[in-house]
């Protein structure tokens, strides 16, 4: 108590970081000439199915992203700025009114299943690569749009707005719509080369380029939260993009300056590679299944995605709760 009770620290600033299992609010500040970094918060990220397939809780991660924040206001700080970084390929739909229309479906859901073929029949994927530089993987987001444009193209007639989920969080605390460059550039939509939404590809897959806003790059502030934002976390912070790609903000932490320096970042994904300053989109990168995901400053991840802790992820979510306690005599004796 005597903690709230002093004036709250401002020169600091928060970040937000959700992974598939898990998010955390995180403040830091310079101290003795040091980067200090203080949880404030953590909380489970969690898929529940509804009407059929597996999405993502987005009002508990709004209702957790304001607690965490608020919590920095508990833990005696008053951050300047709010960045927000998640995982990518998942997106919401906002109406005219910017109401959802329809769930945020998880990119692991089986209604991609078969649109390999679909996508193929319309445009070579060897073409696709060259133009977008990304991974073939069964949840990118164009193979999404198209399962919704199967299942539910009610929805996309309904649509307004096409946000990520990191610029739908940001969209929820500013009123500000932005779609942040390396996020976008997981959709399979956006162009290597010039870094902008590729409008051959969406006429191609009759995507409605009327949805997407203009590309936004790291660095941007959106401006100060909503005055009820204000309200429930007990102070006034701008919103900045950061690499909203947790990826992407990862890999500005590594101490290397200059290429060549190899990175692994670890999570739900273990993602392997290097970052340069252009795509590489040739054959030879087609074929080992390299990807081209946008990095801060126009840069280019590219890497390789390799199993991560998705394993142990999921024999958690699958025990529901049951802990069990290793005897670590045993093990060492075994």
């Amino acid at each position: 108590m005597a903690q709230q009770a002093q004036e709250a620290r401002t020169d600091c600033y928060a970040a937000v970081d959700i992974g598939a299992s898990s998010g955390r609010v995180v403040v830091g500040y310079v101290e003795d000439g040091l980067i200090r970094l203080q949880e404030v918060h953590r909380f489970d990220n969690r898929q529940v199915r509804r009407h059929g397939h597996d999405c993502w809780d987005v009002d508990l991660l709004h209702t957790e992203l304001l607690r965490g924040l608020a919590r920095c206001k508990e833990a005696g700080f008053a951050p300047k700025t709010v960045g927000i970084d998640t995982w990518g390929v998942d997106f919401v739909l906002l109406d005219a009114d910017d109401n959802l229309v329809g769930d945020a479906v998880a990119y692991r859901d089986a209604r991609t299943n078969g649109m390999y073929e679909v996508a193929d029949a319309i445009m070579a994927p060897e073409e696709l690569y060259r133009r977008v530089g990304l991974q073939r993987q069964p949840f990118n987001t164009i193979y999404q749009l198209l399962a919704l444009q199967r299942e539910h193209p009610e929805q996309l007639e309904a649509a307004d707005t096409f946000l990520m989920i990191p610029d739908y969080l940001n969209f929820l605390l500013t009123g500000q719509k932005a779609v942040e460059y390396t996020n976008a550039s997981t959709t399979g939509l956006l162009n290597a080369e010039t870094g902008a939404w590729d409008e051959t590809i969406m006429a191609a897959f009759d995507i409605p380029r009327r949805l997407f806003p203009n590309v936004t790059h790291a660095g941007a502030s959106l401006g100060p939260v909503l005055p009820e934002v204000a309200e429930a976390i007990g102070y006034e912070p701008r919103v900045v993009l950061p690499a909203t790609h947790d990826t992407g903000s990862a890999y500005l932490a590594v101490p290397a300056c200059e290429p060549p320096a190899v990175f692994l970042s670890s999570g739900t994904w273990s993602l392997l590679g290097v970052e340069n300053r252009s795509p590489i989109c040739s054959e030879a990168a087609f074929r080992a299944n390299f990807t081209n995901e946008g990095g801060y400053h126009f840069r280019y991840r590219f890497l390789k995605n390799i199993m991560g802790l998705w394993m142990i992820q999921s024999i958690r979510r699958e025990l529901n709760g049951i802990t069990y306690v290793v005897d670590e005599k045993a093990i060492r004796k075994g």
